[in-house]
């Protein structure tokens, strides 16, 4: 991993992006530059300051003189922030970053924030940041151009007052705005979801968690695999659902037996709550743990059993990195007689990386567009 040096108004930051498969990518980008430059002029010390969406650390360490909170729904952020740091002894210790599991309490005077790719994920956060912005504060919204959602102008305009939009620099734009009326409560598009066969209940999602109103067809493909599956394993068997998402996947296996052991875990801290609330309406609730974590939660010990179906993209950088190194991942806490069934992107070639872990790799079904695969040591 190679460490590179933000230059923002006088100072240096120290940053690098954790990952040796992503030593390549930088650790911030032009948002970030943009949004520090405007904080900093109007920060001061006697103000409340949040960080929401920080990715790396660069916002949180860049305003690290006015301690401010942080919350992300990212469980990636807590790890950046311990390495970037390090990097920066002379900064204060940030704190530990809240997710959606366990927001902050406001008010804020200045509130600093990523803008999600996604316009429904976006309109929740504003009109959560509705409730924590003190009545005069300040709410900086920025990101890139090329990721902002279609609907932003709409979006934004429906939950805040938009009070300037700050001339664009190096493709990424900045939002001054001021609170709004709109709030969560009463806000019908904070769940959706679908009707799913075999389970008990619909299976719902908040607005950062992909494919919450269909079943993605990567999903469809695996989830025939899953029922034969679990079916074979022996009593008391711990199984993985692994990058969970929604759930479905997990929940499917729990509908299946009942002396089986499940595990969720998601990067989403949206996505935990969203698993949290369909194992609670399907009844499940008691035969399930649930992880807020970058990867396999590693103090679970060994599994039989781990569903999977990696993510191919991290905000707007696409590949198999983080694919790697969850089947490295997998593959150390996978029991010797276990198995892994994962779908993937056939142009990916999951089939040839998945052989750097696994002694044993098959093709158990494919689509045009998907391929899954079984596994196993």
């Amino acid at each position: 991993m190679t460490s590179e040096v933000l230059e923002i108004a006088g100072k240096s930051l120290v940053l690098r992006r954790p990952g040796r498969e992503a030593s390549s990518l930088r650790a911030w980008d032009a948002a970030d530059e943009l949004l520090l430059d405007e904080a900093l002029k109007r920060a001061t010390s006697e103000q409340r300051v949040l960080v929401i969406d920080d990715t790396f650390g660069a916002l949180t360490l860049g305003l690290g003189e006015f301690a401010p909170v942080s919350v992300a729904d990212s469980a990636s952020l807590e790890a950046a922030l311990k390495v970037n740091a390090g990097l920066n002894k002379s900064l204060p210790n940030p704190q530990k970053p809240h997710s959606w599991l366990n927001p902050p309490d406001g008010p804020f005077d200045l509130i600093v924030m990523r803008i999600s790719r996604h316009a429904e994920y976006l309109a929740w956060l504003l009109r959560w940041v509705n409730t924590q912005l003190s009545e005069n504060g300040c709410l900086l919204a920025g990101g890139m151009i090329k990721h902002l959602p279609e609907r932003s102008v709409d979006v934004f305009a429906g939950a805040v007052v938009t009070e300037s939009v700050l001339p664009a620099r190096k493709k990424a734009r900045v939002v001054v705005c001021g609170r709004g009326n709109e709030t969560l409560d009463g806000w019908p598009a904070t769940w959706k979801g679908y009707e799913q066969d075999d389970l008990p209940a619909r299976v719902e999602a908040m607005p950062a968690v992909f494919s919450r109103e269909r079943l993605d067809i990567g999903t469809r493909e695996l989830l025939p695999l899953v029922q034969p599956a679990v079916k074979a394993l022996n009593a008391e068997a711990c199984v993985l659902d692994l990058a969970s998402g929604n759930g479905v996947l997990g929940l499917t296996a729990l509908a299946c037996r009942e002396d089986i052991s499940l595990t969720f875990s998601d990067v989403s801290s949206q996505a935990v709550a969203s698993v949290q609330r369909n194992l609670e309406r399907c009844g499940y609730r008691e035969r399930a743990q649930l992880h807020h974590s970058d990867g396999v939660p590693t103090e679970c010990g060994f599994y039989q059993l781990i569903l999977l179906n990696p993510p191919f993209h991290e905000g707007g950088v696409v590949g198999d990195h983080i694919a790697l190194r969850l089947f490295k991942e997998a593959a150390e806490h996978l029991a010797a007689d276990g198995r892994v069934l994962m779908v993937g992107n056939r142009h990916l070639g999951y089939h040839r990386t998945l052989k750097r872990y696994f002694r044993t790799v098959q093709q158990r079904a494919a689509s045009p567009r998907f391929v899954v695969f079984e596994a196993s040591l």
